[in-house]
């Protein structure tokens, strides 16, 4: 029996596998300060992309394929050998994160050296990677607070600053995407998470920048404008970013994130049998929400009331928008004032109806009904006797 050697028993995770890969971490450890520059930073977000989070590795050890090491950093030049141990190095010896702990009455402060081993030799393509035991908790058996990002996002960017930045965007626009779907906070909160605010204190912190490029103009060059020029062209997310001034001096930044539409935007995704059951339990919810909005008397009423059109029908977003946030509180107020109270309160609104409105049809009939809805409730304690009365009320844009 020929003898594998020991090589050959250990998986070796190649580029093309990676291109795939998703990196998920604790969003502690993405608010946390890292202190470290680019190449370690992006080694630690390679070898967290090796972690299959459902089977935690043994040891805490992952294995990487040297070569095609080189071809995520587009390394090709004949000192490629020894700007790797120079990395591993830098790694070893001067990166760490400092993580914010709550503790007691107060904080505890916590560092740690994310990767203290790494082997490898001169005759054979595998690295070998060891985390260490106290980051382990921030990359495993993560059930909440935590985000994950396309490593082939990472692979493209070029600066310290804009890994960062990314990571923490990222974050925010998750969330942005969960709640939107998922529900469970309020629209002013869900839209905070796709423009996000952050005090130029918390800024210097997480980009490690406290004592560095002390004129605004200098840190709005290195740790602003370029780094998110280079997230923006090469990565999944347009940024944008507005000062927010205190006084004579900038106090926060606020920014801008939109997703752009790409083909194979959440490829990485498609092995994550999580998502596939969630994207399937999406599809189910919406085809019987849509349903259920087309069967139901109140579509016809908004029919009847030119607030929705024959084409808004064959929209499914808009459907099932309307069944899951807006036919609740028409019950509410049937319940209070009877379907002519509804009738009312829609020709009141289709009067007060703008362009914009109708282009987002679900979102003003919600705004209407949420403004109208305690004032209805409000007359009904005060004055009982105006409970079978027809209300009609203000809408705000």
């Amino acid at each position: 029996m020929a003898i594998i050697p020991e090589l050959k028993t250990r998986q070796v995770q190649t580029l093309n596998e990676l291109s795939k890969r998703k990196v998920v971490e604790h969003n502690s450890l993405i608010t946390s300060i890292a202190k470290m520059d680019k190449t370690p930073l992006k080694m630690f977000e390679l070898a967290v992309s090796l972690i299959d989070t459902e089977n935690p590795p043994e040891d805490h050890t992952v294995y990487l394929s040297k070569r095609e090491m080189f071809a995520f950093f587009n390394v090709d030049d004949s000192n490629k050998h020894s700007r790797f141990k120079e990395a591993i190095e830098k790694m070893q010896k001067q990166a760490f994160f400092q993580i914010k702990k709550e503790h007691d009455k107060g904080f505890k402060f916590v560092s740690i050296v994310p990767i203290p081993y790494v082997e490898w030799t001169d005759y054979n393509d595998e690295v070998k990677i060891e985390f260490h035991r106290e980051i382990m908790p921030y990359l495993i058996n993560l059930k909440t607070n935590f985000t994950q990002h396309a490593l082939s996002d990472i692979a493209e960017l070029n600066s310290k600053y804009a890994i960062i930045l990314y990571r923490w965007l990222s974050m925010n626009y998750n969330q942005y995407d969960h709640y939107s779907v998922k529900g469970g906070r309020r629209e002013k909160q869900v839209e905070s998470y796709r423009n996000p605010t952050i005090s130029m204190q918390d800024l210097r912190q997480i980009t490690d920048t406290v004592d560095e490029y002390k004129r605004f103009y200098n840190f709005e060059k290195w740790v602003l404008k370029e780094p998110l020029s280079e997230i923006t062209n090469h990565t999944t997310l347009n940024v944008t970013y507005e000062k927010i001034k205190k006084g004579r001096s900038i106090d926060s930044i606020v920014f801008h994130i939109t997703k752009k539409q790409v083909a194979d935007d959440g490829s990485y995704k498609l092995d994550d049998p999580a998502y596939i059951d969630d994207k399937i339990s999406q599809e189910e919810s919406e085809e019987k929400l849509v349903y259920q909005a087309m069967k139901s008397p109140y579509t016809k009423l908004l029919m009847e009331h030119f607030l929705l059109s024959y084409i808004d029908l064959t929209d499914t977003a808009i459907l099932s928008g309307l069944q899951k946030n807006v036919y609740p509180l028409y019950d509410e107020l049937k319940e209070l004032r009877g379907l002519n109270g509804v009738k009312e309160h829609l020709a009141y609104i289709r009067d007060k109806q703008d362009d914009y409105s109708k282009k987002n049809i679900a979102k003003y009939l919600k705004k209407a009904m949420e403004q109208y809805l305690p004032t209805v409730k409000l007359q009904d304690l005060e004055q009982p006797e105006r409970a079978s009365v027809r209300g009609k009320g203000e809408i705000h844009e």
